[in-house]
């Protein structure tokens, strides 16, 4: 606060002016102009006032609509707003809402220039672009035009930069928010000068760090708008531009946008610059993270340049921001080609097994899941990876290495005798050791990928693996995607005849699959189905009892529709009100469209006194359900072996 107590009619300006700037040393003496200035306006008011020469930056505010350089000096003095010791004072005063409201009507102002400017040049090239009086007139209101321009963009930065200092303070810039400053800062991003345009940028980055600002500038299309800024020739406004767009891109839905607005070139075109790659980076990785943006990077030079910046990591573990977004660009089609182009597998494939990388192995694995030629890229590794399997060593290693050849579905011989049989054992081990969940299930799934050979599948089956994995499947049954791809092994094992008859004649696998027939899992209920149709297929007493189930859980899902409808339904009698309308012998007698021919069962099974009726069967089911415990997948298995009778063998006549 400065005391002017000396101020009045016959005072000397100028000195006063000088011994403030001295004596004040929040005032720079570059602002001695200023400071005159403003005394000069309080010692010519009519009523001064002992309060006004008190406070002398905020008892001119209220004029501050008559002169722009006015309300500009009277805000740039309160410089000392840097210092926090001041915003109580300055909140007392309620400059910052004094400072929104001036913003507010100067960005308005702005809206009447364009529009009378437009006008004007409107009328000068349609009327007569050669007459000189027009000319003239033209020239005269863009130049005026300028003039008001630059005056205004220098009070929108003390003002910005005032608030900007008030918003340390999350309460008070809440308050800003509800007076919406958002809209005030992206509308300000239209102009062209740089100093208002680092400000404005880096408020709006500082608000971009909470929700609702965020959503705020994504609905007033703040991307498009900073489009043009990444491009320019200011350093600090370009290094500012992309923070702000960095924290823009945690949000999924403004992906698109920067890739419709043509950021995602720039972008990477930025990659090779030092100054700002790092940042720069980030933002695209963001965007790779989205399945449906990832294909746009093939149309940029993007992996070109990674490509090189990883082999210049030479024996150093590569950067992690680096080698996550190759990993996500490797998990799509196109881009996985543009990466094995001329010996990029080779040289990617080279330094994982040399530095055994298990982020880089994580990469060549997002490749090796790419149906087509990419595969047979990977002929000549093979044998390199079965002996990384073998050693004792990283374990995330290992597990990639794992997850690569259990993607390489390539022929047969790749996987027999030298890559496959000497890692037969090693299967069978980690699947009974109990070694990371991680670990077991990439061996599950290699164990399913090497099934779909018949030679492979009958060394597993003589191995015992069979029943190792039996035992997974009850320790891991609550895990959906374990349970999921034990199922896709003794899929893939029903298809050859050596290791179908283990799998039916010796173990109880089959018993299981009928637990797991009516999984909560649509996955799992579809593997489930599709191994019992080819069981059914080829054992007879295995399709009957597969029959049997499939019939009882149709039943039964019939009689709860029933009994809901009972509940809900006020009419005396479900089907009419006639009571005898469920006596009607062709509703049950027939077995026309009561359920569909199942594969592997002949028309005889139907014709042999097997068929329930529906009484009968209905009361089998409801015993059934008494005593069939919890949901959930069973521990144990189906509860019945093949020597014991089963529903169908129960028979009832007319």
């Amino acid at each position: 606060i400065i005391r002017l107590r000396s101020l009045n009619a016959s005072t000397d300006i100028s000195a006063l002016a000088r011994k403030v700037v001295e004596e004040c040393k929040v005032i720079h003496p570059s602002k001695l102009a200023e400071v005159e200035h403003l005394l000069l306006y309080l010692q010519n008011r009519k009523k001064p006032s002992s309060k006004c020469k008190e406070l002398l930056p905020f008892e001119g505010m209220e004029d501050w609509k008559h002169s722009v350089e006015l309300a500009t000096t009277l805000i740039n003095i309160l410089c000392f707003s840097s210092f926090s010791q001041f915003h109580g004072l300055i909140t007392h005063y309620k400059i910052g809402a004094l400072c929104m409201n001036i913003i507010e009507h100067e960005l308005k102002k702005y809206d009447l220039w364009q529009d009378e400017l437009e006008k004007k040049s409107k009328a000068f090239i349609l009327f007569d672009p050669e007459n000189q009086r027009l000319r003239k007139e033209h020239e005269k209101t863009l130049k005026k035009y300028q003039s008001l321009l630059v005056k205004q963009e220098q009070l929108l930065r003390v003002a910005f930069y005032l608030l900007l200092n008030l918003s340390e303070d999350t309460r008070t810039e809440l308050k800003m928010r509800n007076k919406n400053i958002v809209h005030l800062l992206v509308k300000s991003l239209e102009r062209d000068n740089e100093e208002l345009l680092v400000l404005v940028v880096c408020f709006l980055k500082k608000l971009s760090i909470f929700l609702e600002n965020k959503n705020d500038m994504a609905e007033m299309d703040t991307v498009k708008k900073l489009a043009r800024l990444v491009s320019c020739e200011d350093e600090e406004l370009m290094n500012i531009t992309l923070r702000l767009l960095h924290n823009l891109s945690f949000d999924t839905g403004l992906h698109t946008k920067i890739v419709h607005v043509g950021l995602l070139r720039k972008l990477t075109d930025l990659l090779g610059d030092d100054t700002h790659k790092h940042i720069a980076m980030r933002i695209p990785y963001h965007i790779s993270v989205d399945d449906k943006s990832k294909s746009m990077f093939a149309y940029t030079d993007c992996i070109p340049q990674l490509m090189q910046m990883v082999f210049e990591h030479g024996e150093e573990r590569i950067d992690t921001e680096l080698i996550s977004f190759c990993i996500n660009l490797a998990a799509n089609k196109t881009n996985a080609q543009i990466i094995c182009e001329g010996n990029g597998l080779k040289m990617l494939m080279k330094r994982a097994l040399k530095l055994k990388d298990p982020l880089l192995m994580k990469m060549i694995r997002n490749i090796s899941q790419h149906d087509g030629p990419l595969k047979q890229l990977f002929i000549d590794y093979v044998g390199y990876l079965a002996a990384q399997i073998k050693q004792e060593g990283d374990e995330e290693f290992v597990i990639e290495c794992l997850g690569t050849m259990a993607n390489l579905t390539i022929p047969v011989e790749l996987k027999t005798n030298n890559c496959f049989t000497p890692n037969c054992r090693y299967l069978k081990v980690k699947v009974k050791c109990s070694a990371e969940d991680d670990l077991i299930l990439e061996v599950v799934i290699m164990i399913g990928t090497v099934s779909m050979d018949n030679s492979c599948a009958v060394v597993l089956a003589k191995s015992g693996i069979i029943s190792a994995l039996i035992e997974l499947l009850n320790a891991q049954q609550e895990d959906d995607e374990f349970v999921c791809q034990i199922i896709y092994v003794f899929y893939q094992m029903v298809f050859h005849q050596a290791t179908r008859d283990v799998i039916i004649k010796d173990t109880q696998a089959p018993a299981y699959l009928i637990d797991l027939m009516h999984d909560k899992n649509v996955e799992i209920r579809q593997v489930c189905d599709n191994t019992l149709d080819i069981i059914a297929e080829y054992d007879e007493e295995w399709g009957k009892k597969i029959q049997s189930e499939k019939f009882r859980w149709h039943n039964s899902q019939w009689l709860e529709m029933v009994e809901s409808r009972q509940m809900e339904d006020a009419e005396p009698y479900l089907y009419g009100d006639e009571p005898g309308a469920l006596e009607q012998p062709d509703l049950f007698y027939s077995t026309d469209g009561m359920m569909a021919p199942e594969p592997g069962l002949s028309p005889d099974f139907y014709s042999q006194g097997n068929m329930l009726t529906v009484t009968v069967y209905a009361h089998l089911i409801h015993i059934s359900f008494l005593s069939s415990g919890a949901d959930g997948r069973p521990a144990t298995a189906y509860g019945f072996r093949p020597d014991e009778p089963f529903f169908h063998s129960y028979s009832s006549t007319r």
